[in-house]
């Protein structure tokens, strides 16, 4: 192929896979915490450490980490201890991220918001071989988090009461958690960009969830949808000379629209399947469970038979034949156009 025999596509290539698996991988416990939206703010505040990186004449890459890291930290302690005012704080650590990372970049030596624009939304062509090697560093720091700790992190993630009663170490693996987003950050921004990772990080969970009922699916499918509309984006902005990160976003809400279609004509079988099974274990008519014999309703036979002052199957003589009064009541109609009324005794009104 054309495109594998250029190195920088190689490098992107390379870039979008691990992208694509390590942003779900996070995603996932951040759809599930209702932290959908911490990616993006993580994102803001790992600009300023790519304008350090430019200032000090460093690494961005591992600037940018080293920074997001300590931001992820601090939301989560503001998250912890923030109480009513914990919002405003948290607004200011991502404006904050922001400003700081225009007013950095701009004061290091031959600096300009051009050099930030690549990392805001996303560079294929300027992707070195040192960033790949950070970034192969950093996923695997993000896939031995997410996959080897899934069942403690799903437990925090699910209900953080439940799993301290079961002894988990819930504020170290929320921290933990928090890190591992802010590592995804500092690997996707060479790819879709620090505004745009959010999207990568959700959108393919939410996608899986239109399909999948489990969590083990949920996170097979979503990593797959990642890899596949990460790989397809680059491809695209490679022949058609678009943006990457925008095409890889647009490729990810595109597939979520698709499974959404798809899957509303399913999910509305499987309620009426939900349903129509709870109606007959419950007895309600027209399926097999039915009602009681003794309450069901009279075919045309029966309407005969009892016509002619015959038992009425499965009833105990009702009110039209017998002096026997109906079970369950007392002193009902049956028993006063019986035995009541002949004998000419007084019948007892029935309670209210």
């Amino acid at each position: 192929m054309e495109i594998l025999d250029y190195a920088f596509m190689q490098r992107a290539l390379l870039a979008a896979v691990l992208v694509g698996i390590t942003a779900p991988a996070v995603g996932i416990y951040l759809v599930q915490r209702r932290q959908a939206l911490m990616g993006d703010g993580i994102g803001h505040v790992a600009m300023t450490g790519v304008g350090l990186g430019f200032l000090l004449s460093t690494s961005p890459v591992w600037m940018a980490m080293a920074v997001a890291v300590l931001g992820a930290v601090v939301m989560e302690l503001i998250r912890w201890y923030g109480k009513t005012r914990g919002d405003i704080a948290l607004a200011m650590l991502f404006y904050g991220g922001m400003a700081g990372g225009v007013m950095f970049i701009n004061l290091a030596p031959g600096g300009s918001n051009a050099n930030l624009s690549s990392y805001l939304f996303g560079s294929l062509s300027t992707v070195s071989s040192q960033d790949v090697l950070a970034i192969c560093l950093l996923a695997a720091f993000v896939v031995l988090v997410t996959v080897g700790l899934r069942r403690q992190l799903f437990a925090v993630s699910q209900d953080e009461e439940f799993a301290r009663v079961t002894g988990l170490p819930v504020r170290f693996l929320n921290l933990l958690t928090a890190v591992t987003a802010a590592v995804t950050v500092t690997v996707a921004m060479r790819v879709v960009g620090l505004l745009l990772v959010s999207a990568l990080m959700v959108v393919p969970v939410a996608a899986a969830q239109q399909l999948t009922r489990s969590f083990a699916a949920t996170f097979a499918v979503a990593v797959a949808i990642g890899v596949t509309v990460t790989l397809g984006g680059t491809v695209t902005s490679y022949y058609q000379d678009v943006p990457p990160g925008a095409t890889i976003v647009l490729l990810t809400i595109g597939v979520f629209i698709a499974l959404t279609a798809l899957a509303t004509p399913l999910s509305r079988r499987r309620a009426r399947a939900a349903a129509a099974a709870r109606a007959a274990e419950s007895g309600e008519p027209g399926h097999d469970g039915g009602f009681p014999l003794e309450c069901a309703v009279p075919d045309a036979r029966t309407a005969k038979a009892s016509a002619g002052n015959g038992p009425v199957p499965g009833r105990s003589h009702g009110s039209s034949g017998g002096n026997e009064p109906i079970p369950g009541r007392s002193g009902g109609e049956g028993a006063a156009t019986g035995s009541g009324r002949e004998s000419g005794a007084e019948v007892p009104s029935p309670r209210v």
